[in-house]
């Protein structure tokens, strides 16, 4: 199987590296990896090595090192490093740490990465990679699952997350003004950009723009590949900045090949999405120059507004789910490629065909699993929060007769529930989202926004409610239908987490345990007792999960390689998803 070039199972040594003693190249200018036999025969190459090594060991366990300082990532996570050693081998980190010294007075001092590198998102293991490189000037091979995607049939050359990693790397290599990785990154990309889907290679181009001067091969080779493609000018304007996108326009012109702007009417309404204005889409629609379908709204607003103009966009009912684009994507395509697990449960409720395939052959199934980390498909601890594109995956990987349009009146039969008996069920609906937002929060918040729980009142909220008679109110039948509306929708995309649950309630009697009464001592023990016994079903319960997920997990990866999803070399009539 293939592997992103200078990724193997050894540490490649770039001839311009820190470390490495100065070596002949050739003329493609690619760096020098030293093959196992020169590292023993030379003494001042095995010097060399020897001190990565320790300089590597040195990063690796920074606790046991005395690390000074800290990297702080977006979310929150924290790299640990030397302020010596950075400053020593980094001009960038030198003025960076001065300046950090003389506003903290504390130790360790913290450098904000997004203060650093403003202009694009990194995470942690591009971080790690580039700080690993700048100790030991060796270039590490990606984590296992960081730059692979969860398709298996894929060789995760130049699928998204093998793309992700190299363009954070770069970025980073540019901003910490670390030459030689920058040139070795760009070298890397220019070698796999041809494989790389359309919308991925925007993100390259974008990326290779930053960087100026320094990636000007990879910019020029990223503009040909766009200037040749099916790129529409929205799609142009969207992803790429102003200049770049008029020069890849001015450059089809001169070409003589089609650019076709869209319509007045059409960019009206995409303004107007832009602002979150539903209200002002809804006048322009009574205008009647155009509509939804016409202009590709669904597919707009799912990938590039805000999630909640998306669903409101939805929630309209004025188009067309399974309408396709000009580039053959139908609106669940393009939801998939944006990795938005609320707007692919939501089309899917509304009747989005999920074995719909694009003009290259893909569902959105595969197109998740494409630009998802295969990392991000494990099963996590309770209360973890599943990343976005795990949950994904998860929710289209259900079967299709699961997958009928949900009908909206699911409550149960009102009229004839006894006030005592709504209650108890009000009861038992509250406790059981409640425990899937403790252990399956990513999950049981997309069932929640389509059931739109956000406009209903909590019941469970005063000890009143479980004392003397109970009146049934039409808060309470709100309440009701959105909390039945969840459960049945978790049920629908999730019922690997439904089944975990199951389990508990099943097996347990909460209602008891969440009343608020006066106790004994007692008592309290007894309660205390049976939440212990209540904890180790949940711990059976998720150890009986993980052993099925793997099973399925297993089964589902052996059937998928008899398909072939790989990407194909890149033609002007071949479509690819949109990068978000």
């Amino acid at each position: 199987m293939e592997t992103i070039a200078g990724f193997d199972d050894f540490y490649e040594i770039s001839s311009t590296s820190f470390l490495a003693a100065p070596a002949p190249t050739d003329n493609s200018g690619s760096s020098t990896v030293y093959p196992t036999e020169l590292l023993t025969t030379r003494p001042e190459v095995s010097a060399f090595q020897l001190l990565s090594n320790s300089l590597e060991s040195v990063f690796d366990s920074p606790e046991a090192f005395y690390s000074d300082a800290k990297l702080v990532l977006s979310d929150d996570k924290e790299v640990s490093f030397h302020r010596c050693i950075l400053s020593a081998r980094s001009p960038f980190f030198k003025t960076a740490l001065a300046a950090a010294e003389k506003v903290q007075k504390s130790t360790p001092v913290k450098l904000e990465l997004k203060k650093l590198a403003k202009e694009c998102d990194v995470g942690f293991d591009s971080v790690v990679a580039v700080l690993a490189y700048v100790y030991s000037g060796r270039v590490r091979p990606p984590p296992k699952g960081v730059s692979e995607c969860a398709d298996e049939s894929c060789c995760h050359v130049a699928c998204r997350p093998a793309v992700d990693f190299m363009v954070e790397v770069l970025y980073l290599a540019f901003v910490f003004q670390i030459p030689e990785l920058v040139t070795m990154y760009q070298r890397h990309l220019l070698d796999v950009i041809e494989k790389v889907i359309i919308e991925d290679t925007l993100v390259v181009l974008k990326l290779a723009n930053i960087c100026g001067k320094a990636c000007k091969k990879l910019f020029d080779k990223c503009r040909e590949i766009i200037v040749k493609s099916d790129v529409d000018v929205v799609s142009l304007k969207k992803s790429l900045p102003e200049d770049v996108a008029k020069q890849v326009i001015n450059i089809r012109k001169e070409l003589g090949l089609e650019v076709a702007e869209p319509e007045k009417h059409v960019s009206n309404i995409h303004k107007a999405l832009e602002s979150d204005d539903l209200a002002l889409v809804d006048m322009l629609l009574k205008e009647g120059h155009t509509n939804l379908d016409d202009a590709y709204a669904l597919h707009f607003a799912v990938a590039y507004c805000d999630v909640q103009t998306a669903t409101d966009l939805l929630e309209l009912e004025l188009a067309d789910v399974n309408r396709r684009n000009r580039r053959g994507y139908t609106v669940l395509h393009v939801a998939a490629m944006r990795k938005e697990p609320t707007l692919i449960a939501l089309l899917l409720t509304k009747g989005a065909n999920a074995s719909e395939t694009s003009l290259d052959g893909r569902t959105a199934l595969v197109i998740a699993k494409q630009v998802t980390k295969a990392a991000e498909c494990c099963i996590l601890g309770k209360g973890e929060l599943s990343p976005k594109g795990g949950v994904c995956v998860e929710i289209l990987e259900q079967p299709d007769s699961k997958r009928e349009p949900i009908h909206e009146d699911v409550s149960p039969s009102l009229a004839v529930s006894a006030a005592d008996e709504l209650k108890i069920k009000l009861i038992d609906l509250e406790n059981r989202v409640q425990m899937a937002q403790f252990f399956f929060p990513r999950q049981a918040q997309v069932a929640m926004e389509i059931a739109q729980m956000k406009g209903t009142n909590e019941f469970m909220t005063t000890p009143d409610l479980y004392m003397g008679p109970f009146k049934f109110l039409e808060m309470h039948r709100s309440r009701l239908t959105a909390l039945s509306r969840t459960v049945e929708l978790g049920k629908r995309f999730f019922p690997r987490c439904s089944k975990v649950l199951d389990d508990i309630v099943d097996s347990e009697d909460l209602t008891v345990l969440a009343l608020i009464d006066e106790e004994t001592p007692e008592q309290r023990q007894q309660k205390r007792q049976r939440y212990m016994e209540i904890h180790e079903t949940l711990q059976d319960a998720f150890s009986k999960d993980n052993e099925e997920f793997k099973k399925s997990s297993s089964l589902s990866a052996s059937s998928s390689s008899t398909s072939k999803h790989s990407a194909k070399k890149r033609s002007n009539a071949k479509h690819s998803h949109r990068r978000r």
